[in-house]
């Protein structure tokens, strides 16, 4: 007898991989990719009221992998307005488990009456200091420690050295089949002055993928999860999906 269910998956795996070569999708995409982030695209978006300056599409990649993983903690590096933490603990409320941890250099004090009066704040921890000084890192081990699942995600300084950092501090905390999620990858794709009169200190060559290539060359554990890659299409962070397979 047929099973309609695994069927559906094996149709649905089988459409994107054909994206991965699907040239006129594949150019598609990388217009929009393009011109969106020209446009601050990411910017337009809130989850439950807070800011959330993320696409669409990598939230609902990030819903789909804390539903499968069902980690005990998410680390963030990064946290602005605290709408990622606000969607990280709201998905976890609906698995019935787990902690969000979201570290920050500067955690503005607006954001931060705005992140604890929040209903799902009860799941929220967050440290303030620079996510690769020595005693954060420590800070972060110990609250991850007797935590047999966990999640890392980076999106703070993006610059090659300083997210290079965060991979060798951060990414072996992470659970065997589960990931580090590296946004903003997507830099090194995008015309060098893309966001004229904005002066950032990353570019080409010098952004979130050189330091994730960086790190894979040296890291054999984890790999690119390319199925992501070919069912977002558009997305900040190509090849930043990174699995932890051994």
């Amino acid at each position: 007898m047929s099973n309609p269910i695994a069927a559906f998956k094996q149709e649905t795996a089988d459409r994107i991989q054909s994206n991965g070569t699907n040239a006129a999708l594949q150019e598609a995409a990388r217009s929009f990719n393009t011109e969106s982030n020209k446009a601050q695209y990411s910017y337009n978006f809130k989850w439950m009221g807070r800011p959330v300056i993320q696409y669409p599409q990598d939230i609902l990649a990030m819903q789909e992998l804390i539903w499968e993983i069902k980690p005990d903690l998410i680390i963030e590096t990064g946290i602005a307005h605290g709408g990622s933490l606000i969607f990280y603990a709201s998905v976890l409320e609906l698995v019935g488990k787990g902690e969000v941890l979201g570290i920050d250099i500067d955690i503005r004090e607006h954001n931060k009456k705005e992140i604890e009066a929040h209903p799902m704040f009860k799941r929220i921890t967050m440290i303030q200091g620079s996510s690769i000084a020595a005693e954060t890192v420590e800070q972060v081990k110990a609250f991850a420690k007797d935590k047999p699942v966990i999640m890392v995600v980076l999106d703070s300084n993006h610059t090659h050295e300083h997210v290079l950092e965060e991979l060798k501090a951060y990414a072996p905390l992470v659970s065997l089949n589960s990931y580090v999620v590296v946004f903003d990858t997507i830099v090194e794709h995008l015309p060098e002055d893309y966001l004229p009169g904005l002066k950032r200190p990353w570019g080409i060559g010098d952004n979130p993928l050189t330091a994730v290539r960086t790190y894979l060359a040296e890291n054999p554990q984890f790999e690119i999860d390319d199925s992501i890659n070919n069912k977002l299409l558009i997305s900040v962070a190509p090849d930043g999906y990174l699995k932890r397979v051994k």
